[in-house]
Protein backbone atom coordinates (compact mmCIF):
# COMPACT_ATOMS: atom_id res chain seq x y z
CA UNK A 1 0.00 0.00 0.00
CA UNK A 2 1.53 3.31 -1.20
CA UNK A 3 1.56 5.71 1.66
CA UNK A 4 2.32 9.51 1.48
CA UNK A 5 2.96 12.49 3.79
CA UNK A 6 0.10 15.20 3.09
CA UNK A 7 1.05 18.33 5.09
CA UNK A 8 -1.73 19.54 6.78
CA UNK A 9 -1.33 22.95 6.00
CA UNK A 10 0.66 25.28 3.07
CA UNK A 11 2.90 27.63 4.82
CA UNK A 12 5.44 29.71 3.01
CA UNK A 13 8.59 28.30 2.60
CA UNK A 14 11.76 29.55 3.43
CA UNK A 15 12.79 30.90 -0.14
CA UNK A 16 9.91 33.16 0.31
CA UNK A 17 10.31 34.38 3.66
CA UNK A 18 14.17 35.03 2.96
CA UNK A 19 13.64 37.27 -0.19
CA UNK A 20 10.49 39.45 2.07
CA UNK A 21 13.24 39.16 5.09
CA UNK A 22 16.16 40.69 3.65
CA UNK A 23 13.68 42.86 1.05
CA UNK A 24 12.59 44.35 3.93
CA UNK A 25 15.94 44.88 5.66
CA UNK A 26 17.27 46.43 3.09
CA UNK A 27 14.18 48.85 2.76
CA UNK A 28 14.40 49.96 6.42
CA UNK A 29 18.36 50.65 5.89
CA UNK A 30 17.45 52.44 2.77
CA UNK A 31 14.58 54.67 4.53
CA UNK A 32 17.18 55.33 7.06
CA UNK A 33 19.55 56.56 4.77
CA UNK A 34 17.27 58.55 3.15
CA UNK A 35 16.21 60.35 6.47
CA UNK A 36 19.82 61.10 7.20
CA UNK A 37 21.49 61.73 4.34
CA UNK A 38 19.31 63.53 2.61
CA UNK A 39 15.91 64.87 4.60
CA UNK A 40 18.32 65.84 7.76
CA UNK A 41 21.29 67.17 5.31
CA UNK A 42 20.55 70.47 5.80
CA UNK A 43 19.42 70.06 9.40
CA UNK A 44 22.79 68.75 10.27
CA UNK A 45 24.75 71.25 8.32
CA UNK A 46 22.95 74.30 9.87
CA UNK A 47 24.01 72.73 13.08
CA UNK A 48 27.64 72.43 12.06
CA UNK A 49 28.11 76.08 11.22
CA UNK A 50 26.25 77.07 14.32
CA UNK A 51 28.71 74.66 16.59
CA UNK A 52 31.63 75.95 14.59
CA UNK A 53 30.78 79.94 15.47
CA UNK A 54 30.19 79.11 18.83
CA UNK A 55 33.41 77.31 19.11
CA UNK A 56 35.53 80.28 17.83
CA UNK A 57 33.28 82.30 20.20
CA UNK A 58 34.51 79.95 22.94
CA UNK A 59 38.27 80.73 21.82
CA UNK A 60 37.94 84.29 21.12
CA UNK A 61 36.56 84.98 24.89
CA UNK A 62 40.12 84.32 25.96
CA UNK A 63 41.46 86.72 24.55
CA UNK A 64 38.87 90.35 24.68
CA UNK A 65 41.39 91.60 27.03
CA UNK A 66 44.46 90.82 25.68
CA UNK A 67 46.95 92.75 23.49
CA UNK A 68 46.75 90.56 20.96
CA UNK A 69 42.93 90.15 20.49
CA UNK A 70 43.62 91.23 16.97
CA UNK A 71 46.37 88.99 16.02
CA UNK A 72 44.49 86.06 17.62
CA UNK A 73 40.65 86.94 15.77
CA UNK A 74 42.64 87.30 12.47
CA UNK A 75 44.17 83.80 12.98
CA UNK A 76 40.60 82.38 14.21
CA UNK A 77 38.83 83.83 10.79
CA UNK A 78 41.08 82.82 8.63
CA UNK A 79 41.51 79.29 9.96
CA UNK A 80 37.46 78.76 10.48
CA UNK A 81 36.34 81.35 7.10
CA UNK A 82 34.72 83.63 9.49
CA UNK A 83 34.36 87.34 9.90
CA UNK A 84 34.63 89.07 13.93
CA UNK A 85 33.85 91.74 15.40
CA UNK A 86 34.41 92.66 19.16
CA UNK A 87 33.25 95.64 20.87
CA UNK A 88 33.67 97.03 24.05
CA UNK A 89 31.62 99.03 26.42
CA UNK A 90 32.68 102.16 27.69
CA UNK A 91 29.53 102.66 29.74
CA UNK A 92 26.34 101.62 29.67
CA UNK A 93 25.16 103.40 26.37
CA UNK A 94 28.95 103.69 24.56
CA UNK A 95 30.56 100.75 22.78
CA UNK A 96 33.87 101.20 20.66
CA UNK A 97 34.81 98.72 18.16
CA UNK A 98 38.54 96.65 19.47
CA UNK A 99 39.18 93.93 16.94
CA UNK A 100 37.67 93.14 13.22
CA UNK A 101 38.75 90.20 11.37
CA UNK A 102 37.61 88.68 8.06
CA UNK A 103 35.01 90.82 6.89
CA UNK A 104 33.66 90.40 3.50
CA UNK A 105 32.96 93.18 1.52
CA UNK A 106 29.86 91.46 0.09
CA UNK A 107 29.38 90.00 3.89
CA UNK A 108 26.69 91.03 6.43
CA UNK A 109 29.02 92.20 9.26
CA UNK A 110 30.57 95.25 7.97
CA UNK A 111 27.22 96.24 7.07
CA UNK A 112 25.26 96.28 10.26
CA UNK A 113 23.47 99.57 11.49
CA UNK A 114 24.18 100.73 14.95
CA UNK A 115 20.29 99.95 14.93
CA UNK A 116 20.86 96.56 14.10
CA UNK A 117 23.99 96.01 16.43
CA UNK A 118 21.76 97.41 19.05
CA UNK A 119 19.06 95.04 18.63
CA UNK A 120 21.00 92.11 18.61
CA UNK A 121 22.66 92.93 21.87
CA UNK A 122 19.51 93.22 23.47
CA UNK A 123 18.83 90.23 22.12
CA UNK A 124 21.64 88.43 22.96
CA UNK A 125 21.59 90.37 26.99
CA UNK A 126 17.49 88.64 26.81
CA UNK A 127 18.48 85.20 25.74
CA UNK A 128 21.12 85.08 28.37
CA UNK A 129 24.36 86.29 26.74
CA UNK A 130 24.00 84.64 23.45
CA UNK A 131 21.90 84.92 20.48
CA UNK A 132 22.55 83.76 16.88
CA UNK A 133 20.65 84.58 13.56
CA UNK A 134 20.20 83.19 9.66
CA UNK A 135 20.33 86.18 6.84
CA UNK A 136 18.78 85.54 3.80
CA UNK A 137 20.36 88.08 1.35
CA UNK A 138 17.87 89.48 -1.40
CA UNK A 139 16.77 92.69 -2.85
CA UNK A 140 14.17 94.81 -1.18
CA UNK A 141 11.33 94.08 -2.27
CA UNK A 142 11.61 90.28 -1.12
CA UNK A 143 8.67 88.85 0.98
CA UNK A 144 10.01 88.90 4.59
CA UNK A 145 10.39 85.22 6.33
CA UNK A 146 8.68 84.23 9.52
CA UNK A 147 10.89 84.25 12.23
CA UNK A 148 11.46 81.15 13.64
CA UNK A 149 14.32 79.85 16.24
CA UNK A 150 16.88 81.12 14.15
CA UNK A 151 15.12 84.11 12.71
CA UNK A 152 16.08 84.87 8.82
CA UNK A 153 15.67 88.50 7.59
CA UNK A 154 17.11 90.42 4.44
CA UNK A 155 19.12 93.69 4.75
CA UNK A 156 16.99 96.30 2.49
CA UNK A 157 19.70 97.57 -0.44
CA UNK A 158 21.86 94.57 -1.01
CA UNK A 159 22.39 92.42 -4.36
CA UNK A 160 20.53 89.24 -4.59
CA UNK A 161 22.80 86.13 -3.42
CA UNK A 162 22.41 82.09 -2.74
CA UNK A 163 24.48 82.55 0.07
CA UNK A 164 22.34 82.57 3.42
CA UNK A 165 24.59 84.40 6.32
CA UNK A 166 24.42 83.74 10.03
CA UNK A 167 25.35 85.69 12.70
CA UNK A 168 26.02 84.75 16.42
CA UNK A 169 26.08 87.22 18.93
CA UNK A 170 27.46 87.25 22.48
CA UNK A 171 27.49 89.22 25.64
CA UNK A 172 30.41 88.35 28.27
CA UNK A 173 31.96 89.75 31.36
CA UNK A 174 36.01 90.39 31.58
CA UNK A 175 37.84 92.06 34.03
CA UNK A 176 35.10 94.37 35.20
CA UNK A 177 34.28 95.01 31.66
CA UNK A 178 31.45 94.47 29.18
CA UNK A 179 32.51 92.97 25.82
CA UNK A 180 30.08 92.18 22.47
CA UNK A 181 31.14 90.33 19.99
CA UNK A 182 29.38 89.27 16.79
CA UNK A 183 30.89 86.20 14.18
CA UNK A 184 29.28 85.68 11.21
CA UNK A 185 29.86 82.88 8.62
CA UNK A 186 28.39 82.08 5.30
CA UNK A 187 25.89 78.51 5.12
CA UNK A 188 25.82 78.03 1.19
CA UNK A 189 21.89 76.66 0.42
CA UNK A 190 21.76 72.95 -0.09
CA UNK A 191 19.14 72.31 -2.12
CA UNK A 192 20.39 71.32 -4.98
CA UNK A 193 22.77 69.21 -3.68
CA UNK A 194 19.77 67.56 -1.98
CA UNK A 195 18.07 67.21 -4.99
CA UNK A 196 21.13 65.66 -6.62
CA UNK A 197 21.64 62.72 -3.85
CA UNK A 198 17.76 62.39 -4.01
CA UNK A 199 17.95 61.84 -7.80
CA UNK A 200 21.26 59.41 -6.89
CA UNK A 201 19.46 57.72 -3.90
CA UNK A 202 16.64 56.49 -6.40
CA UNK A 203 19.15 55.19 -8.79
CA UNK A 204 20.75 53.46 -6.09
CA UNK A 205 17.74 51.71 -4.03
CA UNK A 206 16.31 50.21 -7.55
CA UNK A 207 19.72 48.84 -7.84
CA UNK A 208 20.41 47.15 -4.15
CA UNK A 209 16.48 46.30 -4.05
CA UNK A 210 17.18 44.27 -7.27
CA UNK A 211 20.51 42.81 -6.01
CA UNK A 212 19.16 41.78 -3.10
CA UNK A 213 16.11 39.71 -4.06
CA UNK A 214 18.56 38.03 -6.05
CA UNK A 215 20.89 37.51 -3.89
CA UNK A 216 18.12 35.73 -1.45
CA UNK A 217 16.87 33.60 -4.21
CA UNK A 218 20.21 32.18 -4.87
CA UNK A 219 20.50 32.13 -0.98
CA UNK A 220 17.23 30.38 -0.49
CA UNK A 221 17.88 28.14 -3.45
CA UNK A 222 21.14 26.81 -1.66
CA UNK A 223 19.36 26.65 2.03
CA UNK A 224 16.32 25.47 0.72
CA UNK A 225 17.90 22.49 -1.69
CA UNK A 226 19.25 20.59 1.11
CA UNK A 227 16.33 20.47 3.11
CA UNK A 228 14.14 19.54 0.52
CA UNK A 229 16.57 16.56 -0.24
CA UNK A 230 16.45 15.59 2.90
CA UNK A 231 11.96 15.85 3.49
CA UNK A 232 12.01 13.66 0.04
CA UNK A 233 14.13 11.03 2.17
CA UNK A 234 12.08 11.48 5.31
CA UNK A 235 8.76 10.83 3.23
CA UNK A 236 10.38 7.64 2.25
CA UNK A 237 10.90 6.97 6.15
CA UNK A 238 7.28 7.64 6.75
CA UNK A 239 5.90 5.23 4.22
CA UNK A 240 7.91 2.49 5.59
CA UNK A 241 10.95 2.69 3.20
CA UNK A 242 13.35 2.29 5.77
CA UNK A 243 16.50 2.17 3.72
CA UNK A 244 16.30 5.44 3.28
CA UNK A 245 19.86 7.63 3.24
CA UNK A 246 19.36 10.94 4.24
CA UNK A 247 22.85 12.04 3.31
CA UNK A 248 23.14 15.27 2.00
CA UNK A 249 26.04 17.41 1.49
CA UNK A 250 24.97 21.50 2.70
CA UNK A 251 26.25 23.56 5.79
CA UNK A 252 27.27 21.88 9.08
CA UNK A 253 23.41 21.81 10.57
CA UNK A 254 21.84 20.19 7.78
CA UNK A 255 24.36 17.12 7.83
CA UNK A 256 23.83 16.86 11.74
CA UNK A 257 20.13 16.37 11.49
CA UNK A 258 20.77 14.38 8.03
CA UNK A 259 23.23 12.13 10.82
CA UNK A 260 20.54 12.10 13.19
CA UNK A 261 17.80 10.78 10.55
CA UNK A 262 19.80 8.24 9.20
CA UNK A 263 20.59 6.55 12.79
CA UNK A 264 16.87 7.31 13.23
CA UNK A 265 16.17 5.67 10.20
CA UNK A 266 18.72 2.70 11.36
CA UNK A 267 17.20 2.32 14.96
CA UNK A 268 13.35 2.20 13.60
CA UNK A 269 14.47 -0.30 11.00
CA UNK A 270 15.94 -2.30 13.70
CA UNK A 271 12.85 -1.61 15.93
CA UNK A 272 10.54 -2.85 12.93
CA UNK A 273 12.33 -6.19 11.97
CA UNK A 274 12.47 -6.70 16.17
CA UNK A 275 8.82 -6.25 16.21
CA UNK A 276 8.78 -8.91 13.63
CA UNK A 277 10.95 -11.18 14.80
CA UNK A 278 9.08 -11.01 18.50
CA UNK A 279 5.52 -11.80 16.87
CA UNK A 280 7.08 -14.51 15.12
CA UNK A 281 9.52 -15.81 18.00
CA UNK A 282 5.80 -15.32 20.36
CA UNK A 283 4.05 -17.41 18.04
CA UNK A 284 6.45 -20.02 17.90
CA UNK A 285 6.43 -19.93 21.81
CA UNK A 286 3.08 -20.01 21.66
CA UNK A 287 2.26 -22.78 19.13
CA UNK A 288 4.99 -25.16 19.86
CA UNK A 289 3.08 -25.86 23.30
CA UNK A 290 -0.67 -25.54 22.18
CA UNK A 291 0.36 -28.30 19.33
CA UNK A 292 1.35 -30.34 22.30
CA UNK A 293 -1.26 -30.14 24.54
CA UNK A 294 -3.65 -30.61 21.67
CA UNK A 295 -1.50 -33.90 20.59
CA UNK A 296 -1.49 -35.44 24.18
CA UNK A 297 -5.23 -34.21 25.11
CA UNK A 298 -6.50 -36.39 21.64
CA UNK A 299 -4.27 -39.15 22.18
CA UNK A 300 -5.59 -39.16 25.88
CA UNK A 301 -8.93 -39.37 24.52
CA UNK A 302 -8.65 -41.34 20.85
CA UNK A 303 -6.44 -44.25 22.16
CA UNK A 304 -7.27 -46.83 25.09
CA UNK A 305 -4.33 -46.91 27.85
CA UNK A 306 -2.69 -43.57 26.88
CA UNK A 307 -4.82 -41.93 29.40
CA UNK A 308 -1.78 -42.13 31.52
CA UNK A 309 0.39 -40.02 34.44
CA UNK A 310 3.36 -39.38 31.76
CA UNK A 311 0.93 -37.70 29.20
CA UNK A 312 -0.80 -35.88 32.04
CA UNK A 313 2.69 -34.39 32.42
CA UNK A 314 3.85 -33.45 29.53
CA UNK A 315 0.49 -31.33 28.89
CA UNK A 316 1.02 -29.59 32.58
CA UNK A 317 4.79 -28.92 31.56
CA UNK A 318 3.67 -27.18 28.31
CA UNK A 319 0.81 -25.67 29.83
CA UNK A 320 3.27 -24.49 32.65
CA UNK A 321 5.39 -23.19 30.31
CA UNK A 322 2.54 -20.74 28.65
CA UNK A 323 1.86 -19.04 31.84
CA UNK A 324 4.98 -18.37 32.14
CA UNK A 325 5.53 -16.92 28.79
CA UNK A 326 2.24 -15.00 29.90
CA UNK A 327 3.90 -13.64 32.95
CA UNK A 328 7.22 -12.92 31.45
CA UNK A 329 5.04 -10.97 28.99
CA UNK A 330 2.97 -9.24 31.33
CA UNK A 331 5.29 -8.40 33.48
CA UNK A 332 8.09 -6.80 30.92
CA UNK A 333 4.83 -4.82 29.35
CA UNK A 334 4.22 -3.32 32.79
CA UNK A 335 7.89 -2.74 34.12
CA UNK A 336 8.66 -0.68 30.77
CA UNK A 337 5.17 1.14 30.91
CA UNK A 338 6.49 2.12 34.63
CA UNK A 339 2.98 0.30 36.55
CA UNK A 340 4.85 -2.12 38.47
CA UNK A 341 7.28 -0.32 40.57
CA UNK A 342 9.80 -1.64 43.02
CA UNK A 343 9.12 -2.24 46.61
CA UNK A 344 12.28 -1.91 48.41
CA UNK A 345 13.42 -3.78 51.60
CA UNK A 346 16.58 -4.50 53.34
CA UNK A 347 17.36 -7.73 52.40
CA UNK A 348 20.74 -10.25 52.62
CA UNK A 349 21.46 -10.69 49.07
CA UNK A 350 24.32 -13.24 49.77
CA UNK A 351 21.79 -15.52 51.55
CA UNK A 352 19.30 -14.90 48.40
CA UNK A 353 21.98 -16.45 46.08
CA UNK A 354 23.03 -19.24 48.17
CA UNK A 355 19.46 -20.14 48.44
CA UNK A 356 19.01 -19.76 44.86
CA UNK A 357 21.98 -21.82 44.00
CA UNK A 358 20.42 -24.36 46.17
CA UNK A 359 17.29 -24.59 43.56
CA UNK A 360 19.88 -25.61 40.83
CA UNK A 361 20.60 -28.71 42.42
CA UNK A 362 18.43 -31.05 40.22
CA UNK A 363 20.01 -29.27 37.42
CA UNK A 364 23.15 -30.15 38.13
CA UNK A 365 22.32 -33.57 38.94
CA UNK A 366 20.21 -34.47 36.08
CA UNK A 367 22.49 -33.15 33.22
CA UNK A 368 25.56 -32.84 34.33
CA UNK A 369 26.06 -28.93 34.42
CA UNK A 370 28.48 -27.50 36.61
CA UNK A 371 27.00 -24.15 38.09
CA UNK A 372 29.79 -23.01 40.65
CA UNK A 373 29.36 -19.99 43.24
CA UNK A 374 32.14 -17.74 44.61
CA UNK A 375 31.04 -15.20 47.22
CA UNK A 376 33.57 -13.03 48.96
CA UNK A 377 32.17 -11.04 52.11
CA UNK A 378 28.34 -10.66 53.45
CA UNK A 379 26.36 -8.01 51.04
CA UNK A 380 23.21 -6.50 52.69
CA UNK A 381 21.49 -4.41 49.71
CA UNK A 382 17.83 -2.38 49.83
CA UNK A 383 16.22 -3.62 46.73
CA UNK A 384 13.15 -5.14 45.55
CA UNK A 385 13.96 -9.11 47.03
CA UNK A 386 10.88 -10.39 44.68
CA UNK A 387 12.54 -8.48 41.51
CA UNK A 388 16.38 -9.16 42.01
CA UNK A 389 15.32 -12.71 42.33
CA UNK A 390 13.55 -13.07 38.90
CA UNK A 391 17.18 -11.36 37.73
CA UNK A 392 19.32 -13.83 39.28
CA UNK A 393 17.56 -16.46 37.40
CA UNK A 394 17.10 -15.06 34.31
CA UNK A 395 20.88 -14.64 34.44
CA UNK A 396 21.63 -18.02 35.64
CA UNK A 397 19.03 -19.83 33.10
CA UNK A 398 20.55 -17.62 30.24
CA UNK A 399 23.88 -18.84 30.78
CA UNK A 400 22.43 -22.56 31.43
CA UNK A 401 21.20 -22.33 27.72
CA UNK A 402 24.53 -20.77 26.29
CA UNK A 403 27.01 -22.41 27.75
CA UNK A 404 29.82 -24.43 26.03
CA UNK A 405 30.33 -28.36 25.77
CA UNK A 406 31.54 -27.81 29.42
CA UNK A 407 28.03 -26.83 30.46
CA UNK A 408 29.93 -24.70 33.50
CA UNK A 409 28.02 -21.34 35.03
CA UNK A 410 29.82 -19.14 37.49
CA UNK A 411 28.02 -17.41 39.62
CA UNK A 412 30.80 -14.67 41.44
CA UNK A 413 29.38 -12.08 44.37
CA UNK A 414 32.24 -9.26 45.08
CA UNK A 415 32.42 -6.16 47.23
CA UNK A 416 34.48 -3.25 46.68
CA UNK A 417 33.91 0.77 47.75
CA UNK A 418 30.37 -0.25 49.06
CA UNK A 419 29.09 -1.35 45.99
CA UNK A 420 28.02 -5.34 45.36
CA UNK A 421 28.69 -6.48 42.52
CA UNK A 422 26.89 -9.93 40.89
CA UNK A 423 28.53 -11.79 37.72
CA UNK A 424 27.05 -15.12 35.96
CA UNK A 425 29.90 -16.50 33.28
CA UNK A 426 29.25 -18.71 30.87
CA UNK A 427 32.14 -20.77 28.75
CA UNK A 428 29.70 -20.08 25.51
CA UNK A 429 30.18 -18.75 22.21
CA UNK A 430 30.19 -15.25 23.26
CA UNK A 431 28.77 -12.45 21.51
CA UNK A 432 30.40 -10.23 18.84
CA UNK A 433 30.66 -7.02 20.01
CA UNK A 434 28.15 -4.87 17.28
CA UNK A 435 25.71 -7.33 18.64
CA UNK A 436 26.34 -6.36 22.71
CA UNK A 437 23.57 -3.72 22.63
CA UNK A 438 20.96 -5.67 20.92
CA UNK A 439 20.61 -8.87 23.49
CA UNK A 440 19.01 -6.70 25.64
CA UNK A 441 15.99 -6.36 23.51
CA UNK A 442 13.14 -9.33 23.35
CA UNK A 443 13.82 -12.70 22.18
CA UNK A 444 17.22 -11.05 20.27
CA UNK A 445 18.95 -14.31 19.57
CA UNK A 446 22.32 -13.30 18.35
CA UNK A 447 22.63 -16.59 15.86
CA UNK A 448 19.21 -15.00 14.28
CA UNK A 449 17.89 -18.60 14.64
CA UNK A 450 14.85 -19.32 17.04
CA UNK A 451 15.96 -21.39 19.86
CA UNK A 452 13.57 -22.86 22.06
CA UNK A 453 15.37 -22.14 25.80
CA UNK A 454 16.13 -25.37 28.33
CA UNK A 455 14.79 -22.49 30.83
CA UNK A 456 12.86 -19.58 30.68
CA UNK A 457 10.77 -17.85 27.94
CA UNK A 458 13.43 -15.96 25.94
CA UNK A 459 12.19 -12.84 27.29
CA UNK A 460 14.89 -13.24 30.27
CA UNK A 461 17.16 -10.29 29.54
CA UNK A 462 14.58 -7.88 28.34
CA UNK A 463 13.35 -8.50 32.24
CA UNK A 464 16.72 -8.22 34.26
CA UNK A 465 16.85 -4.66 31.87
CA UNK A 466 13.81 -3.39 33.04
CA UNK A 467 14.47 -4.59 36.43
CA UNK A 468 17.83 -2.83 36.89
CA UNK A 469 16.75 0.28 35.24
CA UNK A 470 14.18 0.17 37.70
CA UNK A 471 16.20 0.46 40.49
CA UNK A 472 18.49 2.61 38.94
CA UNK A 473 21.63 0.03 38.92
CA UNK A 474 24.47 -0.19 36.99
CA UNK A 475 24.65 -3.77 34.51
CA UNK A 476 25.92 -4.64 31.92
CA UNK A 477 28.51 -7.42 29.44
CA UNK A 478 31.32 -8.65 28.85
CA UNK A 479 32.19 -10.99 26.04
CA UNK A 480 34.31 -12.59 23.34
CA UNK A 481 34.35 -14.61 20.74
CA UNK A 482 34.90 -18.16 21.61
CA UNK A 483 35.59 -17.53 24.90
CA UNK A 484 31.79 -16.67 26.70
CA UNK A 485 30.11 -13.86 28.40
CA UNK A 486 29.77 -12.76 31.50
CA UNK A 487 26.54 -10.30 32.42
CA UNK A 488 26.81 -8.60 35.89
CA UNK A 489 25.05 -6.05 37.48
CA UNK A 490 25.55 -3.83 40.99
CA UNK A 491 24.01 -2.49 43.83
CA UNK A 492 25.19 -0.06 46.31
CA UNK A 493 25.01 -1.49 50.41
CA UNK A 494 22.81 -0.77 52.80
CA UNK A 495 22.65 1.19 55.64
CA UNK A 496 23.82 -1.25 58.61
CA UNK A 497 21.99 0.73 61.13
CA UNK A 498 18.64 -1.32 59.43
CA UNK A 499 17.89 -4.77 59.88
CA UNK A 500 17.91 -7.47 57.51
CA UNK A 501 15.15 -9.13 56.37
Amino acid sequence: MDKTVKPTRRRVGIRWRLIIFLAAFVLLLLLVIWVFQIRLLGYFYEREKFSEMKSAAADLSDYVAADDLAARAESVAMQENLSVRVFLFTDENNAKEIATAGARPDGVLPHLSNEVLTDLYQKAVANGGAYDERMDMGFGDAPEREPGENERFRLPGMGRSETINVLYAQVLEKDGNRYFMIIESEMTPVNAIVNTLQTQFIWIALCVLAVTVLFAFLLSRMIAAPLNRVTAQAGKLAAGNYTADFKSRGYREVEELADTLNFAAREIGASDRLQKELIANISHDLRTPLTMIKGYSEVMRDIPGENNAENAQVIIDETTRLSDLVSDLLDISKLQAGTKKPEPTRFDLTALIRDTMRRYEALIARDGYRIECEITGEAIVTADRTMILQVLYNLINNAVNYTGESRRVRVTETIRNGVVRVSVADDGEGIPKEQIEQIWDRYYRVDAVHKRAVKGTGLGLSIVKSVLEAHNAHYGVESALGVGSIFWFELPLADEQTPAT
